[in-house]
Formats: structure tokens, C-alpha cells, sequence
């Protein structure tokens, strides 16, 4: 049946993205992207205008890459976090205020959002399902005992 599909297919995306700073690397990804996305300048003026105009498509592209690769290697996601926030923030100078401020914020919140990502903290739903049932044990009353010899 294809709901049982989209099911599985959903089941397992969710699996892969628990195992993962997918928000991190998805924000910053998207912030090279649009950063990238501001740049007006042709390539021919770019060079023209020097190390400043390369560095205006190099730093973009570096929080493009980082972005990715923290999505594809969370194991070395503190490297990725640190040259992504370091990239953003060079984006103010370089590229047209980091994207007209909206590409910089991105990078910068995705690339703490890797940094603090931690890969064997507990997920939301079981930490609720645990509270819930320490809770009901709580206000359950305790099971009477019986003493031997005595009918049930």
C-alpha cells in the first residue's frame, strides 16, 4: 500500500535525521546558499577586482560545503560549526553584508546550532514517554500484598 511506504520512507528519514545536526547544516547550507545567491558580479569583474572579489564567492561556498558535510560527517561537526561561523562572519565584509545581513544571521545560527548538537542525547518523544510514565507511577497506588496462606 503506499501509505505504508511513505510510512517507512518517512520512519527512516526520521532515523537518519536523529542521527545527525540536520537544522545546523540545513541553515547553513542555506545560508551559503543564499549569500552566493546576492553575489551580481561576473566572474570577469571579480577577478578583476582581486583577492576580495574571489573571497566574496569563496566564503559562500565554504558555508555551502560545511553545511553539507555536517549533515554527511557528524563526527566532525565542531570543525564544520567553527569554519562555518568563521566563513559567515566574513561574509559581512566580502559580500554585500553577509547577504544583506539575512545570509549571515542564517549561517551564524545554523553553524551554533551544529555546534551544540550532541549525537547521544535523548530524543523529545522518549524523554516524554519516560516523564509520562514515571508520573502515572507516581500517582498509582501501590499494588496491595498478600500474605501467604490467605485466599485470593
Amino acid at each position: 500500500m503506499p501509505g505504508d511506504r511513505r510510512g517507512g520512507f518517512r520512519a527512516a528519514f526520521r532515523d537518519w535525521r536523529s542521527g545527525r545536526p540536520f537544522w545546523g547544516g540545513l541553515l547553513l547550507a542555506l545560508a551559503g546558499a543564499e549569500v552566493l545567491l546576492t553575489m551580481k558580479a561576473s566572474l570577469k569583474v571579480v577577478l578583476h577586482v582581486g583577492m576580495q572579489g574571489v573571497a566574496g564567492y569563496l566564503l559562500p561556498v565554504v558555508m555551502l560545503l560545511c553545511g553539507l558535510l555536517a549533515l554527511v560527517n557528524p563526527s566532525q561537526r565542531l570543525f564544520y560549526s567553527l569554519i562555518g561561523v568563521l566563513a559567515s562572519l566574513g561574509t559581512w565584509v566580502t559580500s554585500n553584508l553577509g547577504g544583506f545581513i539575512v545570509g549571515l544571521l542564517l549561517g551564524c545560527v545554523g553553524s551554533c546550532l551544529v555546534f551544540g548538537w550532541l549525537p547521544d542525547q535523548e530524543s523529545r518523544r522518549d524523554r516524554r514517554r519516560r516523564r509520562k510514565a514515571a508520573r502515572t507511577a507516581r500517582a498509582a497506588p501501590p499494588p496491595l500484598e498478600r500474605r501467604a496462606g490467605e485466599p485470593a
